[in-house]
């Protein structure tokens, strides 16, 4: 079984997908003859032509429409969003057609479709290149949203995702396509290359979505997260000899509250985390649900771990950015509550 890490296995994903369904399209700005910027559709122009591999014009209303257009007359397209800071001029597509065309049109057009997107921070790229606007996303109902940590599960969730017949938001946490991450502050990217990647197998599989994985079994407190921040809950656990339980999302929109309710009912202390702002974030329906679900095997109160409110800093994304050491400190709160 071949390693790879997270831009090889979306590679493979869509090469899979490409050889087994003549439907299936890929496009997005630069994703054709360049590649993507990251490089995550790399040769598939040469290998599958330029009607089913193309470039589009910086527009990403127009991604958003075409998508929309191809699947309802029965494509399945895979679009790509450069990156999901440049998502916003999308958005109307997305929320007023996208998710509800299904539903409008009593099951006559159908609207499975993949919007990819590099998302997230670490990578020093400021206020406009390191957003992380997935809970836009998941207040939209007909819309799936997916964040992937690992390269094996990026793969089996594309996969997942386009087969699934209905339209899904791809977040890629682009800090670890090329490695996992520690969260130490200014961690060189170039120390990227000296990461074990994953395996993953070469021909056709799937994850499922809507089912979330205890990556690390533990005791002490239970630690909900999605992305890249799986890594660092999994370093800092490790750094401060925390007997945590970890657990990866995978699926945001919908959930799985059942793997989320059966460890906080264990263990009674709950850390969820998020990279974006704190306000109206993700972590928030997480603690809300939980609260609902388990609020009598409590023992402390919930812990929001999140990026701050404001623009994400280009000088100061350290301060920003929930570290192997923001980790410690939130892990330890709930545990001596």
């Amino acid at each position: 079984m071949p390693a790879m890490n997270i831009i090889q296995a979306l590679n493979s994903g869509m090469d899979v997908l490409l050889d087994r369904d003549p439907d299936v399209v890929v496009f997005g700005e630069d994703a054709g003859y360049f590649g993507g910027v990251f490089k995550a559709t790399d040769g598939l122009q040469s290998k599958h032509g330029l009607d089913r591999v193309f470039d589009t014009p910086i527009n990403e209303a127009a991604i958003a429409a075409m998508a929309i257009g191809m699947a309802a007359k029965g494509l399945k397209p895979i679009a790509e969003i450069q990156f999901a800071d440049y998502i916003f001029p999308a958005i109307d597509q997305i929320v007023s057609e996208m998710s509800r065309i299904r539903y409008r049109s009593a099951g006559q057009f159908a609207s499975g479709c993949v919007i990819r997107s590099p998302w997230g921070g670490g990578i020093r790229g400021g206020q406009t290149h390191s957003m992380s606007p997935e809970a836009f996303f998941t207040h939209v109902p007909g819309l799936q949203v997916v964040v992937c940590s690992n390269p094996y599960d990026a793969k089996g969730l594309l996969i997942a995702s386009m087969e699934s017949g209905d339209p899904v938001i791809f977040f890629e946490p682009k800090r670890i396509y090329n490695g996992p991450f520690d969260g130490v502050p200014d961690t060189p990217l170039k120390s990227w290359a000296k990461h074990p990647k994953g395996e993953v197998p070469e021909g056709y599989y799937t994850v499922e979505l809507g089912k979330a994985e205890i990556v690390r079994e533990g005791q002490a407190c239970t630690v909900i997260t999605y992305g890249t921040l799986v890594h660092v809950a999994a370093a800092a656990a490790e750094a401060a000899g925390i007997d945590a339980e970890i657990i990866d999302l995978k699926t945001l929109t919908p959930y799985d509250i059942e793997t989320i309710a059966r460890s906080v009912n264990r263990i009674g202390r709950v850390v969820v985390a998020q990279e974006a702002p704190r306000t109206s974030g993700f972590a928030a329906e997480l603690i809300a649900q939980i609260q609902e679900e388990c609020f009598y095997a409590l023992e402390a109160p919930v812990y929001r771990l999140t990026g701050w409110d404001i623009p994400y800093p280009h000088a100061h994304e350290w301060a920003y950015f929930p570290t192997r050491d923001r980790f410690v400190r939130a892990m330890k709160t709930v545990m001596e509550a």
